[in-house]
């Protein structure tokens, strides 16, 4: 049994596009050979997300991401995904793409870090990058197949 929840902190934000992304995260978890328990994604603000990133990781800077892992084996994947919605939107901007593909590729990042993959040397965000990009893919492909096709930030 897996259970992926949906929350915001600070900030009004209405996912739109839950089933889909429960979805993706289901089959990313089995195609890593993971077992998902499960996945709080945690929607905020910047300043929410700095005072966490203050307390928890002694960073002083602002984040798209932070991830807490509470699995207690390598095999199951549990944890929580604290996402800042003012910096999605900003890289959004920054690297022109549009606000739900960036979400989602927040979303995978953070996954991609309970699931085990670092991002710290120049090759660890070489194949961090190709697997967001191998599984951001996944879900364009299945959404405009078969998957319901939203805005997120509507």
């Amino acid at each position: 049994m897996y259970l992926t929840n949906f929350f915001s902190e600070d900030k009004t934000f209405n996912l739109k596009d839950k089933k889909n992304i429960r979805e993706l995260i289901k089959k990313i978890c089995l195609e890593e050979n993971k077992k998902l328990g499960f996945i709080n994604c945690v929607f905020c603000s910047d300043n929410y997300l700095i005072e966490i990133n203050n307390k928890y990781l002694q960073h002083d800077y602002f984040t798209d991401i932070i991830t807490f892992d509470h699995s207690e084996n390598k095999k199951n994947i549990e944890g929580d995904l604290y996402i800042s919605i003012d910096r999605t939107k900003e890289n959004a901007k920054k690297y022109k793409g549009d606000e739900n593909t960036e979400l989602i590729r927040v979303i995978i990042h953070g996954l991609l870090h309970l699931i085990g993959y670092k991002d710290k040397t120049k090759k660890e965000k070489t194949l961090m990058s190709e697997k967001e990009n191998k599984y951001l893919s996944l879900y364009k492909q299945n959404k405009s197949s078969t998957w319901n096709t939203t805005n997120m930030f509507a």
